[in-house]
C-alpha cells in the first residue's frame, strides 16, 4: 500500500511509533499530531504521549489529511420518515 506523498504504509508492520507514522504519510509530526487531535482525541482530553498505530490507523489519518471538506469515513443514506 503506498501512502499519500511519499512514504510508504508497510503490510508486514504491527505498530507505528508517532514518527515511524508520521514518515509513512509523508508529513510531519506536527500535522500527525493537528490530524489525531481534530479527529481522534477531541473529546476534551489530552491526547497520550507515545502512542502507537496500526496500518488501519494510518489508513484513517490519509484519509483525513486529504483537506478535504468534512466528509464521513462511511457515508450513510438518509433515513426515510
Amino acid at each position: 500500500m503506498n501512502s499519500h506523498a511519499n512514504g510508504t504504509i508497510r503490510k508486514d508492520k504491527e505498530f507505528y511509533s508517532e514518527a515511524e507514522a508520521a514518515a509513512a504519510l509523508g508529513i510531519s509530526l506536527a500535522r500527525l499530531h493537528l490530524l489525531l487531535d481534530e479527529n481522534v482525541f477531541n473529546d476534551g482530553g489530552a491526547r497520550p504521549k507515545n502512542i502507537e498505530l496500526t496500518a488501519s490507523d494510518l489508513l484513517l489519518l490519509q484519509f483525513w489529511n486529504r483537506n478535504l471538506p468534512r466528509q464521513k469515513v462511511v457515508t450513510m443514506p438518509k433515513r426515510r420518515d
